[in-house]
């Protein structure tokens, strides 16, 4: 895909778009500590008749480091995607959002229903969903939390910002785990992801996703009883030891029309297993 920077009120963002204008709007939002290269390898799969468009969310990849905290909460990071969707001039279209992404494409569906036709998530909380949540963080609570390490650790004040600068070459690779370590997830890729953690304020951008969650968490509680009215599709790589598979528990209370599908996969599903998943996509969207 071709990459360009799109000025919109809100600031500068990089977008890889694939360039078929007469296909269907695809939009994929990927999740930290990535960029919208995590989307590489899988468009080769996708359906032909589907554009692919994958921003950089704000703080990552090639978008601006705005260092406003409020600006990495969900909702608002949703907002960012809004103006991009409106600078293409698209009106209806399919989603696509993975860990963070997958968070705030949520938030998008819940802000523009009308617009966005389908939907996809992947290896993420489902955000109105407090009986999930609640189970998933007793069990991840029971486990002392040991797997969530690195979230408790980029909210501390500074800490990330003196740590993560000049080791990101051993930041990156860690959450890669042994799919990095095997090849399943492409080096070039991992190479990627630390090239761009590399740009000025990273590690302060990247920790606002995690420094937001407190703020998140509050505007969550109030979505307990809605319900994403389009059709939804949780594709679920279920070897990942974060998003753990209780996260999903009581589906039918947050959508009209879910489907689940899981994949022999950890977190980063849609590169360690691309054709397989693209398969999934392709027949849920179906044009």
């Amino acid at each position: 895909m071709e990459s360009r920077k799109i000025t919109v009120p809100r600031g500068i963002f990089n977008v890889r778009d694939r360039g078929n204008t007469d296909g269907f709007p695809l939009v994929m939002l990927h999740g930290w500590p990535e960029s919208s290269y995590c989307w590489e390898t899988i468009t080769p799969f996708l359906n032909a008749n589907l554009r692919v468009i994958a921003p950089d969310l704000r703080g990552l990849g090639e978008s601006e480091r705005a260092l406003e905290p409020q600006l990495y909460q969900k909702a608002e990071l949703a907002k960012d995607i809004i103006e991009i969707v409106d600078a293409l001039h698209i009106e209806s279209f399919f989603l696509v959002g993975h860990d963070w992404g997958g968070a705030v494409a949520q938030e998008v569906a819940l802000a523009i229903p009308e617009r966005v036709k389908k939907f996809v998530i992947m290896n993420i909380a489902i955000i109105n969903n407090p009986k999930g949540l609640a189970e998933a963080m007793k069990i991840m609570h029971d486990r002392g939390s040991v797997p969530q390490w690195y979230q408790y650790f980029q909210q501390q004040p500074k800490l990330p910002e003196a740590m993560i600068k000049g080791n990101e070459d051993v930041w990156i690779p860690y959450f890669f785990g042994r799919a990095g370590k095997e090849g399943r997830i492409p080096k070039e890729a991992i190479e990627e992801y630390i090239r761009c953690y590399r740009i000025p304020q990273t590690p302060a951008t990247g920790a606002g996703y995690y420094r937001a969650m407190k703020q998140d968490a509050k505007r969550w509680v109030t979505l307990a009883g809605t319900k994403f009215s389009m059709p939804s599709l949780i594709v679920y790589g279920n070897r990942d030891t974060v998003v753990i598979r209780e996260y999903l528990n009581h589906l039918e209370e947050c959508f009209e029309d879910v489907n689940l599908v899981e994949v022999e996969a950890e977190h980063f599903l849609q590169e360690e297993k691309p054709e397989e998943v693209a398969k999934h996509l392709n027949n849920f969207f179906d044009v």
